[in-house]
């Protein structure tokens, strides 16, 4: 069995969505999130490009198993809350990048949490890809499943390459799985769109082998936009117990204040669509190139000149068209 890979379920986004009708059991719930011994010495040095009006929150799931005390980052996504453009944008970083990590030299970005925590990771993706970050959220994949049975479950368009590749992760996901209604394992028998139950997601997100790590990266936000659709359609009852069964796997610098002022303002945002985009550009081999490069195995290496797309995507809200 290979190493498990944690995926990073968009937690942070579910949170902040919902109307925070109980004000009083949020605060609570979002105080069991704030982890103190988090590094955000990385987070005030404002140093690389922001712009009023524009928040970027780093979102990460590591690839350690219970009892590890090291490991990588294996997803890291950005959530831009954008107050100029009224909407909401979500960056892909890829594992693979290869980029110049502070007092390491060029490696994987998967690499940078291993070296130094968070605070490394950080301030790898601010030195390479000139872009501040706000605030941290880290997540447990424990959570994707815990709020995905909440949520009785996602909808998301299955191929037979796909179909075939979970079914292999399923019978371990279902072990993982502590919702005691969980009933027998099942498999996925048919291709198509489908609701997939909490252990079933998880093992769609795995996939890797099956495409590529891009194709998985397109897979978690599949995933993520129909968890975001899915509490949208939910009703208001359904609220505490959907927090409750996040809250326990979210650590964040952030204090109950700061992400119930992030709750508001996205209250007032479009969330009807999230705007995506993978980087570095792997599509487009005028910007980005992948590939095994010298004893670094396989790595993406990117232009420097595609940096001001990404910028563009943040902070100027135009999306990437090749």
């Amino acid at each position: 069995m290979s190493k498990l890979k944690r995926f990073v379920v968009f937690l942070f986004v579910l949170v902040i969505v919902i109307p925070l009708a109980s004000l009083a059991m949020t605060s609570l719930l979002f105080g069991d999130m704030h982890d103190k011994n988090i590094d955000t010495s990385e987070l005030e040095d404002y140093s690389h490009t922001h712009k009023d009006g524009i928040k970027n929150i780093l979102i990460m799931g590591t690839d350690a198993r219970p009892g590890e005390k090291v490991s990588r980052s294996d997803s890291m996504m950005m959530l831009t809350i954008d107050t100029i453009h009224n909407d909401i944008k979500i960056t892909s970083f890829a594992r693979d990048s290869f980029v110049k990590i502070p007092g390491y030299g060029m490696s994987k970005l998967t690499h940078a949490y291993a070296y130094g925590k968070e605070g490394l990771l950080i301030k790898t993706i601010e030195n390479n890809f000139d872009i501040d970050i706000d605030d941290f959220v880290l997540i447990n994949f424990d959570s994707f499943i815990a709020i995905i049975d909440s949520l009785d479950g996602v909808t998301v368009n299955v191929n037979k390459g796909e179909m075939k590749e979970m079914n292999k992760f399923i019978p371990e996901t279902y072990e993982w799985s502590k919702n005691q209604d969980k009933g027998p394992m099942k498999l996925v028998e048919n291709t198509g769109e489908q609701k997939l139950n909490g252990y079933q997601a998880l093992a769609f997100a795995r996939i890797r082998h099956n495409d590529s790590a891009f194709g998985r990266d397109n897979r978690q936000r599949m995933i993520v936009s129909s968890i975001m659709k899915e509490v949208k359609n939910s009703s208001k009852l359904k609220y505490p117990a959907l927090l409750k069964a996040a809250t326990p796997y979210i650590k964040t610098n952030m204090s109950s204040k700061d992400i119930l002022g992030y709750g508001l303002n996205v209250m007032g945002l479009d969330t009807s669509e999230v705007k995506q985009l993978e980087f570095p550009l792997v599509d487009n081999p005028k910007y980005a190139q992948g590939g095994i490069y010298g004893n670094h195995g396989w790595v993406v290496r990117f232009e420097k000149s595609s940096i001001k797309i990404l910028h563009d995507f943040v902070f100027d809200d135009i999306s990437y068209k090749e």
